[in-house]
């Protein structure tokens, strides 16, 4: 059984119909990229991963269960399926000690007694042990950006979603969150993501989906995919992206 099954998704948004029976396996351990042109479907498709969207029909499956926004344990669901936008979302209120540890607190996955030991753990792989006690105003944005990843590792998730985490940073921090996550694919965290860093794509990820149009136009291996692709439409995009 793959971790992730999506079978012959739909949804639709108003009249206009975004994701058109999309289909996809992703095994345990596996580093999935989705590229794309905007519109495609592809941060679509993580929300409806994790149940921030509802299928209108078809079926996603994560570790055998089904997902969808009525789920009798949605929130421990959400506890297995991190997912980090763009958009940092750290309360600017709370040192970053606490924006780490608020949802394992209130959940129950750990104490106040063991909170501190386990953001300076997540902070630690994030590489900002040192930034425990400081408050996000205090970051930049690409270390605000590991901290919201820092945030999602703390409830110890067995699959992790980045919808164009690099897209709202600056040209010279976005190495530094791609390096977080290179660190985390080789500790064999299952991750999907969105992103158009196409050098990320080509090192890092074990295949790559091209979504065209609401639909899984192409997916195989970085390698073939982009020295030989079989569709004009991937081909368009690789050189566009260059």
């Amino acid at each position: 059984m793959a971790l992730v099954e999506i079978r012959d998704v739909h949804k639709t948004f108003g009249k206009v119909e975004v994701l058109k029976g999309v289909s996809l396996d992703v095994e345990e351990g596996e580093i999935v990229t989705i590229i794309g042109r905007s519109g495609s479907g592809k941060s679509t498709l993580l929300r409806c991963i994790n149940a921030l969207e509802s299928v209108d029909s078809g079926e996603i499956r994560v570790e055998g269960e089904r997902v969808h926004a009525k789920m009798p344990d949605l929130k421990k669901f959400r506890q297995r399926v991190g997912i980090v936008f763009q958009a940092f979302n750290l309360f600017p209120h709370l040192k970053v000690e606490r924006n780490v540890t608020l949802a394992p607190l209130l959940t129950g996955r750990t104490d106040k007694a063991r909170a501190r030991a386990l953001a300076e753990d997540v902070l630690a792989r994030v590489g900002l042990a040192d930034k425990i006690d400081a408050w996000p105003e205090q970051l930049s944005g690409g270390q605000q950006q590991r901290v919201a990843i820092a945030r999602c590792l703390a409830m110890a998730p067995h699959l992790m979603l980045f919808d164009e985490v690099t897209s709202a940073l600056d040209p010279e921090l976005v190495g530094e969150v791609l390096k977080v996550m290179e660190a985390m694919a080789k500790q064999g965290m299952t991750m999907i993501l969105v992103t158009h860093e196409m050098g990320f794509a080509r090192n890092v990820a074990n295949r790559i989906v091209f979504m065209h149009q609401g639909r899984v136009w192409e997916q195989g291996p970085p390698a073939k995919l982009f020295a030989s692709p079989e569709t004009p439409e991937l081909a368009s995009f690789i050189a566009s992206a260059k």
